[in-house]
């Protein structure tokens, strides 16, 4: 069978549990196997939020304004729109968009060879805005009146469903988290139970020397706790050491901004205590409930 070392730090009462079963070693495995995935549901809460304001930040700043007219007046309404930008206070900086510039924005749906140059394709406009941004409604009624073929588009409705789900995502990881603490709980109490009938003689020879029900509930309390303090332990490391092995993906990466940044690599810190504490409080429940049953 399985053996765990005896610790010292067990006291009188963790020492008289048998240091042999699979029970001490299932709560162990148990508690590195939800730890790990803890680190990653921390892991995805926390970056989840970072890329909501990251992306809330990225087009809080910028807008797009759209020239549509016919072909012999598109450069005169877009000097008149450029015009009315460069007076419009808030607006930092715009820049007309160049042909082959908007042929790789199209390149992805209508491949290399589409000849932009004889499309009826609008002119666009990048704008920049400055910290205290610039009024959105001013500028469209302005535009309205000087350049009608001109349609602003300053991401607010791009931002509003991006920053709701991600905020959906961070809650969804939150879920995860509890669920996780539950599915610990459940695993470490059943594993107590599995303890206590499996040392059914033990406590019977307790009993008859006079041992309070207590002390007995103690000594399981203490020896399970600490496994699972040692498998949370194990279970965080090596989900640390999954995120810190990770590829750099660059700033425009599928995995940019997942894992962990500056002070957030001391959250899952948090995850063996947390751990102990639960197997704490499920163990000695299911201790006093079992000891009570074989009264």
């Amino acid at each position: 069978m399985s053996r765990l070392p005896r610790f010292s730090g067990l006291g009188e009462a963790g020492r008289i549990v048998p240091a042999s079963g699979h029970t001490a070693v299932l709560t162990s495995i148990t508690s590195a196997a939800m730890a790990f995935l803890a680190v990653f549901a921390l892991a995805l809460s926390l970056s989840s939020g970072q890329l909501a304001q990251r992306w809330s930040d990225t087009l809080a700043q910028s807008a797009t304004l759209r020239v549509s007219a016919p072909a012999s007046e598109i450069a005169a309404q877009t000097a008149v729109v450029v015009e009315i930008l460069r007076t419009t206070p808030g607006v930092a900086s715009t820049r007309v968009l160049e042909i082959d510039e908007q042929r790789a924005l199209l390149e992805p749906w209508f491949g290399p060879d589409l000849p932009v140059e004889q499309l009826a394709l609008p002119r666009l406009i990048e704008i920049i805005e400055a910290p205290q941004g610039f009024d959105p409604v001013g500028l469209r009624l302005r535009l309205a009146a000087e350049a009608p073929g001109a349609i602003l588009d300053d991401h607010t409705r791009w931002r509003r469903p991006l920053v709701q789900a991600a905020a959906s995502l961070r809650g969804l990881a939150w879920v995860s988290v509890a669920l996780i603490a539950i599915t610990m709980a459940a695993m470490i109490t059943l594993a107590a139970g599995f303890s206590l009938a499996a040392n059914a003689q033990v406590i019977g020879v307790l009993r008859l020397v006079g041992a309070r029900d207590a002390f007995i509930a103690r000594a399981f309390v203490m020896r399970l706790t600490l496994g699972a303090l040692i498998g949370a332990t194990a279970g965080t490391a090596v989900g640390l050491l999954a995120f810190a092995l990770l590829p750099v993906a660059g700033d425009t990466g599928f995995l940019t901004g997942l894992g962990f940044r500056g002070l957030g690599w001391l959250t899952p810190l948090a995850i063996p205590p947390l751990a102990a504490l639960i197997a704490l409080v499920a163990t000695r429940a299911a201790a006093f409930r079992v000891l009570r049953k074989e009264s």
